[in-house]
């Protein structure tokens, strides 16, 4: 749930614990994490601007959108942008992510459109060093909340564009020493799943404590997704659905479902209207065998006197050994005390000792010559 996600970002991360980490997929036929993504951007940032989050600034790693987007989309939600400056930072990581602008800037005199931004921003121009993204990312931090134990949030707001500057491996290793740091509260990102191949999308989920998936509201016939092109005309593109997978701190996985809906006034969350056969196979365990007791399974299952069990019902308690129902021993009971003796159609074995060197049976005690 997406109100769900924003309290557990709001909440931060206990002491001596990993931060919190979301990530949030998308795909051609639904590509609306970037609207996911503001929406938790601004709501974690109204909680942060009234000191209802463990979180007391936010760094926010730009790398497809313009910090003049953030700037807009704050205006527009009534932040107020002036004040910003003390809890809001903004790597710019999209002007001039390789330094090549930045070189033709000096040789002909071209102004540099960051300062025209009301964000507090800084522009970083070597994305391919990932060591030093992660001492700038802390640096900012810490220029927000200071250093003492006050933590800050770091939201990157692609983490597929980060990719194509760097390997698997270094995007991986600045997501674990973010997770690890101890004055980040939380982390959350966007990764576009169908840029990359499996294994790279496994890795970072595998990282992330929180991975949130938006998906189209209806499938094809034979279960693929369809293209951009021929799913406008059978569905509404606007709508699909917010699947969220959970991973609690004691190794159990919670996952929920919900609509959205895209407008003019952002992105907007219900409840799952239905669900279909195909997510709930997906959840049910593959098993052979039937999980649930029929009627007559019931019934069969309540007859069953079990060992030990006292009857209590009035008449002397007879307790069953296990061995024989309670009724077979009533039966034979009654033929004993009556005097008559019938022939239950059982064999007899008799045993005898071939000599006296045998070892003595189960029913002697071995030990009657010791002196205990």
């Amino acid at each position: 749930m997406a109100e769900s996600i924003c309290r557990t970002l709001r909440d931060g991360a206990l002491e001596g614990e990993l931060a919190p980490t979301l990530t949030i997929k998308d795909s051609l036929t639904s590509p609306f994490a970037s609207h996911v993504f503001s929406h938790i951007l601004l709501q974690l940032s109204s909680h942060i601007e009234a000191q209802k989050s463990q979180s007391r600034g936010i760094v926010i790693v730009a790398l497809s959108r313009s910090p003049s987007y953030y700037a807009d989309l704050f205006k527009m939600k009534g932040v107020d942008v002036a004040s910003s400056n003390n809890w809001i930072h903004v790597l710019d990581c999209y002007t001039d992510p390789l330094g090549w602008k930045e070189r033709i800037r000096k040789s002909g005199n071209v102004p540099d459109p960051s300062h025209q931004i009301s964000l507090a921003t800084r522009s970083y121009k070597t994305v391919k060093d990932i060591d030093k993204l992660f001492s700038v990312i802390t640096e900012l931090g810490r220029g927000l909340v200071g250093e003492n134990k006050a933590r800050f949030c770091v939201a990157i707001d692609s983490l597929s564009e980060l990719s194509r500057h760097a390997s698997l491996q270094s995007v991986a290793s600045l997501v674990s020493n973010l997770r690890s740091h101890d004055q980040i509260s939380c982390i959350f990102g966007l990764l576009h799943s169908d840029l990359h191949e499996e294994r790279a999308a496994a890795v970072l989920e595998y990282l992330s404590s929180m991975v949130a998936s938006v998906d189209p509201l209806h499938h094809s016939v034979d279960g693929q997704r369809g293209y951009l092109g021929n799913s406008l005309s059978g569905q509404s593109f606007t709508k699909g659905k917010f699947n969220v997978r959970f991973k609690r701190r004691n190794g159990r996985v919670k996952v929920t479902c919900e609509e959205f809906n895209v407008g003019p006034e952002g992105i907007s969350f219900a409840n799952a209207s239905s669900v279909d056969g195909t997510t709930i196979a997906g959840l049910l365990p593959k098993v052979q065998f039937n999980l649930q007791l029929s009627e007559k399974e019931r019934i069969d299952r309540a007859k069953v006197v079990l060992p030990f069990e006292h009857q209590g019902n009035g008449k002397p308690i007879q307790i069953y050994d296990g061995r024989r129902s309670l009724e077979e021993s009533n039966s034979e009971a009654t033929t004993i005390s009556s005097g008559k003796k019938e022939d239950s159609g059982m064999g007899e074995i008799i045993y005898f000792r071939d000599s006296d060197d045998e070892m003595p049976d189960s029913d002697e005690d071995p030990d009657d010559d010791l002196d205990i």
